[in-house]
């Protein structure tokens, strides 16, 4: 499948999460996407180095600039189960803003087109690196990475395009 790309309409799909009581719960892309405007960045893992030491920060400490640009809703996802993405958002609690999304057996990351096979270092499927501005469910942004780069998926980049 094609990577998604500017011009598409993103696809709906379901990623799971823990609410305020903890009970897990799971989301429709287009319940959260639908009539707003949105980023949507995806990461290879939670855990990993560049994810959170780069990636994931500079959505938290830009949430406010990106918020006064109109965007509704800002959502990280990896290839992770909802456990691990409830661990992972807890190291930061400074975050008011950005919400984890867990899409554990990839399923949504293939209906992106978005899947990146790294068995060959046993981590299975996981993502690509990417931050797409979405406007009413239509991608008007598709910043995707090269494998192993942090080039043009970042909060500044984003911002860059608002």
């Amino acid at each position: 499948m094609a990577p998604i790309a500017v011009g598409d309409v993103l696809p709906d799909g379901t990623l799971s999460y823990f609410d305020a009581e903890d009970k897990l719960q799971q989301v429709s892309v287009h319940s959260l996407a639908a009539g707003k405007k949105i980023i949507l960045f995806g990461v290879p893992g939670a855990f990993t180095p560049t994810c959170s030491l780069k990636h994931v920060p500079g959505f938290i400490e830009k949430a406010g600039e990106l918020k006064s640009k109109g965007v509704d809703e800002i959502i990280c996802i990896s290839v992770n189960d909802p456990f691990v993405m409830k661990a992972w958002a807890k190291t930061y609690p400074e975050n008011k803003d950005v919400k984890f999304l867990a899409d554990g057996s990839a399923t949504y990351t293939h209906a992106l087109g978005l899947e990146l096979d790294l068995s060959g270092k046993g981590l299975g499927t996981r993502s690509r690196r990417f931050a797409l501005l979405v406007d009413d469910l239509k991608v008007k942004v598709a910043n995707v990475e090269a494998v192993g780069e942090f080039a043009i998926s970042s909060a500044d980049e984003i911002l860059k395009a608002l």
